[in-house]
């Protein structure tokens, strides 16, 4: 209960993520709902409050639940397909993550040398780094409503976790330390660079959302390559804020329109209900670091990382993907509101389930900006 009232500012967000995703889940079909479904939430709510150190049981954990759960849905073709992918992605970087570790009768040096890049290649495929991105936005596109987000979230602090653990002794080791710190700022800057170019060309609503999630998973690169350790107030700020963001998102995504190049009609959802779609959108444009609101903080705080150790190039590289994805952002806000025109009783009206969803995401957005300005 004390971890729970000291840490309210990272459980707060999390837990609005799991109720909309729980009142997602309740519209599923009967077929869809059950025990195993509440399950897999708690489980995903438990490595989503996690402390950020538990990487070594937290990885492979999530990696298990997730796939689980989606290859559990046999009439589900769309899962089974992110399922296979995901254990192919997921396996293979558990798999030499853990030749990692065998001497193999190797010189030390160039065992060491080698061992070390592989021991980090989960975290960067977990946290969806560009060009390891791919299943972001499979997952996001492929899975339910309710399971996608808080599944690609999950992974995603579980790939934070494991770098984490990984690197939480490296100093001690100068020349270990050095060599992580190259093959970090290597990762981050392809990351950077290979996500905003992915972004800019993307055309589906839910890659887009894929993409910014890989983008937010390339702060946490990053921050490290910047040579600053993955802190607690960091770490949770962070997980939190992509929890949250990611369901407000992912659930707005599917009821967007798929860009072309001419403009078209305004979505149903701007048209008959702009109060959710505008709580939809705040969470689309906190991932994209939009000033003002939870996300830009993120974001801010990995480029004064990067001013402090004078590491001009992932700076401007960072810069670079910052405008290109409020950039995208706007594009998409202008894509769904579409050109003007008269109210018409023909435009459907989205579920109220994912309405509500929305709004829940929207509220505690909100009042996390409230209490920024308040304690400002």
């Amino acid at each position: 209960m004390n971890w729970l009232l000291s840490h309210w500012r990272t459980v707060a967000p999390i837990a609005a993520a799991l109720v909309s995703a729980a009142v997602l889940l309740a519209a599923e079909r009967p077929g869809r709902r059950g025990l195993a479904p509440v399950a897999v939430l708690v489980a995903l709510a438990f490595g989503l409050a996690m402390p950020g150190r538990a990487g070594a049981i937290q990885a492979p954990l999530t990696v298990g639940v997730v796939i689980a759960e989606l290859a559990r849905d046999r009439e589900d073709l769309l899962h089974g397909e992110c399922a296979l992918k995901l254990l192919w992605v997921m396996g293979s970087a558990l798999a030499v993550e853990q030749w990692a570790v065998l001497s193999l009768g190797l010189e030390p040096r160039f065992l060491w040398s080698t061992a070390l890049p592989l021991s980090l290649l989960l975290g960067f495929v977990m946290l969806g780094g560009a060009p390891l991105h791919f299943w972001l936005g499979d997952v996001l596109q492929g899975a339910r409503p309710w399971l996608a987000p808080l599944a690609a979230a999950a992974l995603q602090v579980a790939g934070a976790s494991w770098l984490s653990f990984r690197l939480s002794s490296i100093d001690r080791y100068h020349e270990g330390a050095l060599l992580a710190q190259g093959v970090l700022h290597a990762g981050a800057l392809v990351a950077l660079l290979t996500g905003a170019a992915t972004l800019a060309v993307q055309r589906r609503p839910e890659r887009r959302v894929g993409t910014l999630a890989s983008l937010n998973g390339a702060l946490v690169l990053t921050r490290l390559a910047s040579g600053h350790p993955l802190d607690a107030a960091w770490l949770d700020a962070w997980r939190a804020h992509l929890t949250l963001a990611l369901v407000g998102a992912a659930t707005l995504a599917r009821f967007l329109p798929v860009s072309s190049p001419s403009l078209g009609r305004a979505a149903p959802l701007t048209r008959r209900h702009p109060v959710a779609a505008v709580a939809g959108f705040l969470s689309l444009a906190s991932l994209a670091g939009f000033p003002g609101l939870p996300g830009a903080n993120l974001w801010l705080e990995v480029a004064r990382s990067l001013a402090r150790t004078q590491t001009t190039g992932l700076l401007l590289a960072l810069a670079v993907t910052w405008l290109t994805a409020l950039a995208v952002v706007l594009r998409q806000l202008r894509e769904a509101y579409g050109t003007p025109a008269p109210a018409s009783p023909e435009v459907h009206a989205v579920p109220r389930t994912p309405r509500v969803a929305l709004t829940i995401v929207g509220l505690v957005i909100v009042g996390l900006v409230a209490l920024a300005l308040r304690s400002s």
